[in-house]
């Protein structure tokens, strides 16, 4: 079945036509023979005889677009000129800018932004190096890192090619939590090199969000960031989706009436976001866990477990499966109340859903193409629920890391604990109220208004509850750190 038109694959087509009474008409009828959705029709000339058009549409990929060009083209007096992929439009020059909080017009206003006035600033973070929280932009900063191995659904594309994923990101923490994050693109895949460039540029930041590394390394690189940095490093891609994963079973099994503890769950995949999303659950009360990988459900007995080939199959097989079940992800599927997909397209066919328990909740969250298509699923699945934003319940990582990062800056937080994610996963949960919820809603939208701030109040809260330190004060923009208070 071919995808669905969409608005990534958004162009705009300007022609000339027939100032004729149907021309518009038969022009749109035909995009839609070809497939093509019409969403936009603007006219932007018009003579006595011709009319100037801008048509926009939505297409399933660059082929089709390429198909309903010529097609239109092919038309007797239609003239076709610049035809403009908005998507591409968008990006043009990036998607960041970094403009100045304070004005620049005069001498004096020189003398405050920069020298002399700026080196009293200096000394005194020189002085009391936690003035500079307050006195920088490292009170509201992110670093979002890569190495460009592991991008989307896009795989290893290198650094240059992800950064407009990481743009993308920055620019989604300042819509949703108001944070400024900067893209660092790292043209190295060396694991060392890459704990040694980040821990260099860390004092500059408030958290450290590691983005589209690949695994096994980026259970290092984190594991190492996190014991060598006094502040949180977050792996979006492990964390992120571990945090909404959960969130939304919690209300699944809410509509299906079900418990953590007594479902059996049955996974797919064993990298980086399988192995978070599992470690949370069993962190939530999750008891009875099969994880499958691409050969076959991992348990203590099987080779690559028992020579310790693979350490983090190990783990998995130490921390799941008390029964010892053995076989295919197929076997395992017989009987399970939950299946938690983070693996491969199209693994899963319409009888192993049928032979899951009744009430029972299927998430495919391969991206693009999910591990089964979830039309299919729906058939005999309570709840169903993906990574895509074209069906219901979408798994989407910006539930959840602006309102991460928010709760951890605002409670000056040196670490990220299971915890602060469990709190995130309750809290996004709760977003979603018993007169709201259903099968087709378990996870709200990203643009609810009460999402990043519910997000970030309970991370601040749990940091809070589990410091020994008074939390930190609100900043004083007037004070001055090089002069005592009076009294």
């Amino acid at each position: 079945m071919p995808a669905a038109p969409s608005i990534a694959n958004s162009v705009t087509v300007r022609l000339v036509l027939p100032a004729s009474p149907t021309a518009i008409s038969e022009m749109t009828s035909l995009i839609e023979r070809a497939g093509g959705v019409v969403t936009g029709l603007d006219v932007t000339g018009s003579g006595q005889t011709r009319l100037r058009v801008d048509l926009t549409m939505l297409t399933r990929d660059p082929d089709h677009a390429d198909e309903i060009v010529a097609t239109m083209r092919a038309v007797d007096g239609v003239e076709i000129g610049k035809v403009s992929d908005r998507t591409f439009l968008l990006h043009l020059g990036g998607k960041l800018t970094v403009e100045s909080k304070v004005p620049i017009r005069t001498r004096d206003d020189l003398s405050l932004v920069y020298t002399p006035g700026v080196a009293r600033v200096c000394q005194a973070i020189a002085r009391n190096p936690e003035d500079a929280r307050r006195l920088t932009i490292k009170r509201n900063t992110v670093a979002v890192v890569t190495d460009g191995t592991a991008v989307l659904g896009l795989g290893d594309i290198g650094p240059l090619a992800a950064m407009p994923v990481m743009e993308g990101k920055a620019a989604l923490f300042k819509r949703f939590a108001d944070i400024d994050a900067f893209p660092i693109c790292l043209d190295t895949t060396d694991t060392e090199e890459i704990i040694r460039t980040v821990k260099a540029i860390a004092p500059g930041f408030a958290g450290i969000n590691l983005e589209d590394i690949s695994a096994p390394r980026c259970f290092e690189v984190e594991a190492r960031l996190r014991e060598e940095l006094d502040i949180p490093v977050f792996h979006d891609d492990q964390h992120g989706t571990a945090i909404v994963a959960l969130a939304a079973l919690r209300n699944a099994l809410r509509v299906v009436g079900k418990e953590l503890e007594d479902v059996r769950i049955v996974m797919s995949g064993a990298g980086a976001a399988g192995t978070a999303i599992l470690k949370l659950m069993l962190h939530a009360g999750a008891r009875h866990v099969v994880v499958s990988d691409v050969d076959g459900v991992i348990h203590a007995g099987r080779e690559d477990v028992r020579s310790g080939r693979f350490e983090n199959q190990a783990w998995i097989a130490e921390h799941t499966n008390a029964e010892g079940l053995t076989g295919s992800l197929k076997d395992a599927m017989r009987g399970a109340d939950v299946f938690l997909g983070v693996s491969a397209p199209n693994i899963l066919d319409e009888e192993d859903v049928a032979a899951m328990a009744d009430g029972g909740i299927v998430f495919a969250m391969a991206n693009p193409t999910p591990e089964i298509d979830p039309e299919v699923a729906a058939r005999h699945a309570s709840v169903v629920a993906t990574g895509r934003s074209d069906f219901a319940n979408q798994i989407n990582n910006v539930l959840v890391f602006p309102g991460v990062f928010r709760g951890l800056i605002d409670a000056a937080s040196r670490h990220v604990t299971m915890d602060v994610l469990l709190a995130a996963a309750e809290a996004l949960a709760n977003v979603v109220g018993d007169e709201e919820r259903n099968a087709t809603y378990i996870i709200p939208s990203v643009f609810n208004p009460d999402v990043s701030t519910v997000v970030a109040d309970a991370v601040r809260r749990t940091v809070i509850a589990h410091s020994d330190e008074e939390p930190p004060a609100l900043p004083d923009p007037t004070a001055r750190p090089d002069v005592p208070p009076v009294g």
